[in-house]
Formats: structure tokens, sequence, C-alpha cells
């Protein structure tokens, strides 16, 4: 079922996204399990490893769905893939507006923005997400998008062949506002296959990767996200789970299997801080 090559004309991330896996999914794919019947991902963000699998689900039965539960406790970002999925036509008419008239000026008006329907709050965002400095999604503690405005020539806004193809792929999925651990509720049975992608623990005091948002998670999170892959894991769900390579993660998951994984670390806003590291994957199928 899984193999690395796949059509050029099927969906893939549309936002760039803090710790997005688009990178990493020829290494994971030795991971993934051979047959489920509905995928689910608490830690939405880029949809990196949802576009990657359904993308193979299509490639090899082009007519059966692909049942996905989608999640995140950011509002904004599930706003983003509900207008995409219902309402992809109008978004694209508005984010060609903003392709029309971006500028210095425009980008700032259009931040100070914090209020509007949803297509146009999710336009917003994607817009910000584009011409922003290195793509970065940051909030103050008031939820507000605070990133200035990223040095690029000529940004592509809107992407209107991407769009749509994201918004097939959406037709049969549940995306919804919330907390990691309510997956619980959905994920009960060996058929079902779960992967958590959370804010990663900080490898020290002054590397916090969970900084980009008014969510935050702490070590306190990590554990109750463990004891939530435990009991999936208990009830016989194929469970996967990244998380960065330090010793609170490998001590929390030492009962289930850990898999290290080489990663570039893109999102920095010091360049010399980009580079390789190493991540770690757990499974517990």
């Amino acid at each position: 079922m899984l193999r690395q090559s796949l059509q050029l004309s099927l969906p893939r991330p549309f936002l760039k996204w803090a710790g997005g896996k688009s990178q990493l999914i020829s290494q994971y794919i030795p991971y993934f399990p051979q047959k489920f019947a509905t995928y689910y991902e608490p830690f939405l963000g880029g949809g990196a490893v949802f576009f990657y699998l359904y993308g193979v689900t299509r490639n090899d039965k082009p007519t059966q769905k692909f049942p996905a539960v989608l999640t995140d406790i950011n509002p904004e970002l599930v706003n983003v893939y509900c207008c995409v999925r219902d309402r992809v036509e109008e978004l694209i008419e508005l984010l060609a507006r903003h392709q029309e008239q971006h500028d210095r000026d425009y980008y700032y008006r259009v931040r100070s923005q914090f209020t509007g329907t949803p297509v146009e709050m999710a336009a917003r965002l994607i817009y910000l997400n584009k011409t922003c400095f290195n793509g970065l999604y940051r909030e103050n503690s008031k939820g507000e998008f605070n990133v200035p405005m990223g040095k690029y020539k000529n940004p592509t806004i809107c992407n209107a062949e991407l769009l749509r193809l994201v918004s097939v792929s959406l037709q049969s999925v549940v995306i919804e506002v919330r907390p990691f651990d309510a997956i619980l509720d959905f994920a009960k049975t060996p058929e079902d296959f779960v992967y958590f992608d959370p804010p990663y623990h900080p490898l020290s005091d002054t590397s916090n990767f969970t900084g980009y948002s008014r969510y935050s998670f702490n070590e306190k999170d990590q554990i109750r996200l463990r004891d939530t892959f435990a009991e999936l894991a208990r009830r016989g769900v194929k469970v996967m789970l990244s998380n960065s390579d330090c010793s609170l993660v490998r001590e929390l998951y030492k009962d289930f299997h850990i898999h290290e994984i080489l990663a570039t670390r893109a999102i920095n806003s010091k360049a010399q801080k980009r580079g390789k590291i190493t991540e770690i994957l757990i499974t517990a199928h």
C-alpha cells in the first residue's frame, strides 16, 4: 500500500507550519501500518502525514474514500481547513485579491484586522502565512498574530489548483477544534490509526519549540499525552508519535518502540541554528 512516489496531482500541505513533516515522510513510511480503516490526527498543523496517506489511498484505489478525523486546539487553523473543504472558491477569490494588493502597508493592515467572516479570516491566515517572516505562525498572549513581513520578492499567495486538490481530499473528513485527549472518545479499535505530532519538548531551556502560539505545552502535558498514547495502545489502536530526542521523552515512552529520525530544523529566526537534528518516532503497533 505505502510507497514513496506519488502523482503530482495530489494534495500536499498548503501552509508552512512549525514542525511540518513533509521532508520526513520518506523516513516514516516503514512505520506506517499497512492497513487501517480510519485515520486520526489530533495535532493537525500542516497535515503532511494526512495528505501523504490520502494520496497513497487515491493512487491505489481512486474511488475509495479516506475516512479521517483531523483536530487541533487552534480554532483559527481549524477554520482554515473547514473553509478549504466547504468554501474553497470563495477562499480562492479572496486570496487572489490579497495577491493583487500585497505590499508592506497592506500586510500590516491585514495583520491588524482580527475580525471578519470565517472565510475572510481563513484567507487572512493563509495570506499572512505566505508573506510573513520565515513562514512562522506566532501569536502573542492575546492570540494575535504578531510576525513581521518577510522579504519575499514575489510570494505565491493564491495557489488555486492546490487548494482545490486539498478541498477534494477533505470532503469525507471530520475537522474539529478539540484537545488531543479527546481522541479517546473516537479511536477504540485495531482498525483505527492515530498519529500524534505534538509541540516538541524543548531540548534545553533556550530551545523552546512550543512558543509559537498562546497554547503552551509543558511537561505535564507531555505526561498526559503519554498516558493517552498508552491507553490507545492498550485498546489495540495503531498509534504513532513524533517528538524531540530528549531524556524525558525517551523515559516516558520506554515501554514502546523508539526509532531515530534525522530531521532538518527548518524554522528558526537564526540561520546558524537551522540544520540536522535527531528526532524520535514512537510506535505501538
